[in-house]
């Protein structure tokens, strides 16, 4: 099976090369403090909006400071937003999601009109709400990306219960008296975590996109932290005298969100062949 996994995975070029953007994103986050060419946060106003240049790669920004080290450093902020906010969505959604599909009837009644609810409020302006009444910072938009992005994940994961459920397997698990706690966590949920994985894969780079967003609004990851958004935002009050502000940080979106959607696609499809036409 997992032979079988690899082998499709790997002949879909689109999804090794997503891998390899989130790979690559993984170790310069890592290397950073290293392979930065500068301090992140280092002023200097004699370089004030300087253009690209073989000493500043990026240019510099207003305050003189290397657009490649920001960068550098701001792929830390979007990593640890994407897996932070991404594994609290996947924690309240398996959970709902299993607990709803399990046992059906009332239970799963109340649980997915709560869902029908949550999804009627569109998420990025939910998000804005709840940011503007609560102080910038980024564990507050870990927590309220992570709050507003379970529902897809519970209507997943209850889709995989009410198929599994009936399974041999967990029939075999009543009969020798397990409880449902034990037949839920130990013997359905880990044969429904494909699907799980690949929504994380996806929830990962849309959460990257909805911190860049409030970032660029002022209501995200606040300087002089670097972050990519917050990097744009500079480049949108220089667009006419400095490209290179707008130009680099949106690459640098455009190409993660890119690759992790990629590898969700990827793992989809490898996991499914059968979605393959």
């Amino acid at each position: 099976m997992k032979g079988d996994f690899w082998y499709r995975f790997l002949r879909n070029r689109l999804a090794v090369a997503g891998g390899v953007v989130v790979v690559s994103l993984f170790v310069v986050s890592i290397l950073a403090p290293w392979i930065a060419p500068y301090d992140p946060n280092e002023i200097n106003i004699d370089r004030v909006l300087e253009p690209p240049s073989p000493e500043h790669l990026f240019g510099t920004d207003q305050l003189g400071r290397d657009v490649l080290s920001r960068i550098i450093w701001g792929s830390r902020i979007s990593l640890k937003v994407g897996f932070v906010a991404t594994g609290i969505a996947i924690v309240i959604g398996a959970v709902l999601g299993a607990v709803a599909g399990y046992y059906g009837r009332w239970v799963d009644s109340v649980i997915m009109r709560f869902v029908d609810v949550m999804l009627c409020f569109p998420s990025f302006f939910l998000i804005l709400a709840v940011i503007a009444l609560l102080e910038p910072s980024i564990w507050n938009i870990m927590i309220v990306i992570g709050l507003t992005g379970w529902m897809g994940i519970t209507r997943l994961v209850r889709a995989d219960f009410i198929s599994l459920k009936e399974r041999d397997f967990v029939q075999a698990a009543r009969v020798i008296g397990a409880r449902d706690s034990t037949i839920i966590f130990r013997h359905i949920l880990p044969n429904a975590m494909a699907s799980v994985l690949v929504a994380a894969t996806l929830g990962v780079a849309g959460a990257i996109l909805t911190e860049s967003a409030l970032s660029f609004l002022g209501i995200g990851v606040q300087p002089p932290t670097p972050s990519w958004g917050n990097i744009l935002t500079a480049g949108k009050d220089n667009i006419d005298i400095a490209w290179w502000l707008s130009l680099y940080p949106g690459m640098a979106i455009l190409v993660t969100v890119l690759g992790y959607n990629l590898l969700g696609e990827g793992i989809r499809d490898s996991l499914d062949p059968r979605l393959r036409e």
